[in-house]
C-alpha cells in the first residue's frame, strides 16, 4: 500500500511539471504567433516625431510620414494641435486619433496609430510586408528548467511609489511601483522592482547574460499581482523588449536597481545581429 501511495505522489508531480512545461511552450508559442501578426511588433516600420501643426502623408518621399510603396504618393495629413491629433484625408472631414489607443488609419494594409512619448507625439508605422517580418527567423531560447521559475518573498508599498523609467530614446517617465520582490539565486540575496502594465507585474531586468547570449539592453518578465506575500517569478517567460526586432519601437530601459550580478539563464536568448 505504501508502495502505491509513494507511487500515486509521484505520478501526481510528474502530471503537475508537465503541466507547467506545457504552459510554459504555449506562452512562448504564443508569444512568438503575437510578433509575427500583422500588427505585431515585427510589423513596425517607421516612427515619425510630429511638429505642431499639418504633417504630411504619402508614399512621396518628401512627405513628412512616408508610407510603403504601392499607397498613394499623398493620402492626406496628421495635425497636432496641443497635444491632439487628427487626420485630414486629401478629399473629405478630419478625424480624431487618440494616442495610445486602437485608432488607426490604414493605406492598402499599412496603418499608422498615435503615441506619445515624454510629451512629445508621434506617428507609428506598421507594415505587414515589413522586412522585420518578412525574413523574421523565429526566437532562440533556453531550455525549458524548473529551477528559474522562483516563488519570491512579495513585499507591497503602503502607497506606489515612483520609479523613474528611461526609455531608449532616452526620454524619462515616473512610474508607479506597487513593492518589490526578494529571492535568493547562486548565493546572492536579489530583488527587482516592477511597475505596473496592463494589469500586472512588469519587471525590466538586466543580469551578466545582457550582451552576452541575452539582448544587450536586457529583457522583461510579467507576474500576476499576489495578493499575499509571495510573488511567482517564471524566467522560463523572460522575452525580448520590442527593440530587439524593431529600430522604431520606445522600449523602457531596467532602472539601475534591476541590474542583477548573476546570469539568468532562461528565457528568451538574442535574436539576429542583436
Amino acid at each position: 500500500m505504501r508502495i502505491l501511495i509513494l507511487f500515486a505522489c509521484a505520478a501526481v508531480t510528474l502530471g503537475a511539471a508537465g503541466s507547467w512545461v506545457n504552459d510554459v511552450e504555449k506562452w512562448r508559442a504564443d508569444y512568438e504567433a503575437g510578433l509575427k501578426a500583422p500588427g505585431g511588433w515585427l510589423s513596425v516600420a517607421g516612427l515619425f516625431w510630429l511638429h505642431e501643426g499639418e504633417n504630411s502623408v504619402g508614399s512621396d518621399p518628401l512627405s513628412e510620414i512616408v508610407l510603403p510603396a504601392g499607397t498613394p504618393a499623398r493620402v492626406g495629413s496628421l495635425i497636432l494641435r496641443d497635444g491632439a491629433v487628427a487626420f485630414r484625408p486629401v478629399s473629405g472631414p478630419a478625424r480624431p486619433l487618440r494616442p495610445d489607443s486602437d485608432d488607426v488609419i490604414s493605406f492598402n494594409g499599412a496603418s499608422i496609430a498615435i503615441i506619445q512619448r515624454g510629451g512629445k507625439t508621434a506617428a507609428r508605422l506598421r507594415d505587414p510586408n515589413a522586412p522585420t517580418r518578412r525574413d523574421f527567423a523565429g526566437c532562440n531560447w533556453y531550455p525549458i528548467d524548473a529551477r528559474w521559475r522562483i516563488q519570491a518573498k512579495w513585499t507591497a508599498y503602503p502607497q506606489p511609489k515612483k520609479l523613474p523609467i528611461l526609455n531608449i530614446l532616452g526620454m524619462t517617465s515616473d512610474e508607479p511601483s506597487p513593492g518589490y520582490a526578494e529571492f535568493d539565486l547562486s548565493g546572492s540575496h536579489l530583488r527587482l522592482q516592477p511597475v505596473i502594465d496592463e494589469g500586472q507585474l512588469f519587471f525590466m531586468f538586466k543580469d551578466r547574460t545582457s550582451g552576452e547570449s541575452t539582448y544587450p539592453a536586457g529583457r522583461f518578465l510579467y507576474a500576476a499581482i499576489p495578493t499575499g506575500a509571495v510573488v511567482d517569478l517564471d524566467f522560463n517567460k523572460a522575452k525580448n523588449p520590442p527593440c530587439a526586432f524593431t529600430a522604431f519601437a520606445t522600449c523602457p530601459l531596467p532602472p539601475k536597481a534591476n541590474t542583477l550580478p548573476v546570469a539568468i539563464e532562461a528565457g528568451e536568448k538574442k535574436y539576429g545581429k542583436h
